[in-house]
């Protein structure tokens, strides 16, 4: 049997493995990233995080137009928002804005430092997504979140160097 959520297969343009919740989540993410007016690292991650769950998949027009490009806050107090799907929405309206879009949804400064509450780490990350919103993080911030050496590759380049220094101009 081949799960899709512990596949890795699939591969970004940055040469990284992508891991799906789903086939349903493969499948959204291709099929909306050509319908994107770009394909850069903002729709990447946005289309990719809305596509985890079921229900931001099947409510996708009621959370982001993808002809104008334009996120709709007003999809956070719909009836069909759940817990976790609310933490999907807050996460992909994050990474696409670079902000807390839906904070001006209100008017109350209390209720604005609230609603700017929501977006912190443990509100969105304490949950079973997790795993799959680091996969949009790295789509987001993809210059940040390359491969990075072990101790062990450092070291071992380190003495490679070294060796070829001490060759370079001993021949008498």
């Amino acid at each position: 049997m081949n799960n899709t959520a512990l596949r890795a297969e699939v591969q970004s343009t940055n040469n990284t493995h992508m891991v799906f919740a789903n086939e349903q989540h493969e499948k959204f993410y291709f099929e909306k990233l050509v319908q994107a007016r770009y394909q850069d690292c903002y729709h990447k991650a946005l289309i990719y995080i809305l596509g985890i769950s079921e229900d931001t998949r099947n409510h996708f027009s009621q959370i982001y137009d993808i002809k104008s490009g334009y996120i709709k806050t007003e999809c956070l107090h719909q009836g069909w928002q759940t817990s976790g799907s609310v933490r999907v929405v807050r996460l992909a309206f994050n990474l696409y804005t670079d902000g807390t879009p839906s904070v001006d949804d209100y008017k109350r400064k209390d209720e604005q430092i609230r609603e700017c509450g929501e977006y912190s780490v443990s509100d969105i990350f304490c949950c079973g997504y997790a795993m799959y919103f680091w996969q949009g993080i790295k789509l987001r911030y993809p210059e940040y979140c390359k491969k990075q050496k072990s101790m062990e590759e450092i070291l071992a380049e380190m003495e490679r160097k070294r060796a070829e220094n001490s060759t370079d101009g001993n021949e008498e």
